[in-house]
């Protein structure tokens, strides 16, 4: 635990809990922010959509060195899926279209599709993402219209359940590998019901051995920083 701020600058893993609608670099840039004037190193280990609420690992000083380490770990989310609809960002940074009937599908036919995702499968990553194709961020590319062939990438499924089904709406819980976007997931979902899906909430819950009950509130965390004084020097 921080008792100064120079235990910031030796290095510091901290758990927090990213609000609805702030990116992961917002939430870098609000700690980041409540050090000056003294400069340190900041950084976030596994980048959470700005819809996407939960646990985010923030690294500073000497710990950034280790985000790789802690990015590579396994993931658990719970989220909502809404079927019989889609959108271009398979979330709701967009509006829903190619709307679909739900009400022939049952809770069994729900419930079974979720086999067909376990274990390593190939994904595609929405076309309105984070990833750099020459040298530019794919969503930059899909702002303007233009269309990029998107590269298949394997990814691992450790557990995949649904928790609620009450149409059109589906809860579910996933426990994932590096890598993988469960909104590529929700929209690969609806296509194995030959219907469609988008996903309408996304909460990380754990990131390896960290939990989200662990996490601090952002403000909170910048109050505490703030309230700290830098060593005086001698």
């Amino acid at each position: 635990m921080f008792n100064s701020i120079q235990d910031f600058a030796e290095g510091q893993l901290l758990l927090v809990n990213k609000p609805y609608k702030w990116t992961s670099f917002d939430v870098v840039g609000k700690i980041r922010n409540a050090f000056k004037p003294l400069k340190l190193k900041v950084g976030h280990a596994g980048t959470l959509d700005p819809l996407a609420t939960g646990l985010l690992i923030i690294c500073t000083g000497k710990m950034t060195k280790q985000i790789d380490t802690f990015q590579a770990e396994e993931k658990e989310y719970t989220g909502t899926m809404v079927l019989g609809s889609t959108t271009p960002t398979y979330d709701l940074e967009s509006e829903p279209e190619k709307l679909f009937e739900v009400d022939h599908l049952t809770p069994e036919q729900i419930y079974a599709a979720c086999a067909r995702f376990m274990g390593e499968i190939q994904q595609y990553p929405p076309a309105h993402s984070a990833i750099k194709v020459d040298g530019e961020r794919l969503y930059e590319k899909a702002r303007r219209g233009e269309e990029v062939e998107l590269k298949a990438r394997t990814v691992t499924i450790n557990e995949f359940e649904i928790t609620r089904v009450e149409l059109p709406e589906v809860d579910f819980r996933v426990v994932c590998s590096k890598g993988t976007y469960i909104r590529s997931l929700v929209n690969d979902f609806g296509k194995a019901l030959n219907n469609a899906a988008y996903l309408s909430r996304l909460r990380r819950t754990r990131s390896g051995n960290f939990k989200i009950e662990e996490a601090h509130e952002v403000m909170e965390l910048v109050g505490k920083i703030r309230g700290m004084k830098e060593p005086e020097r001698e």
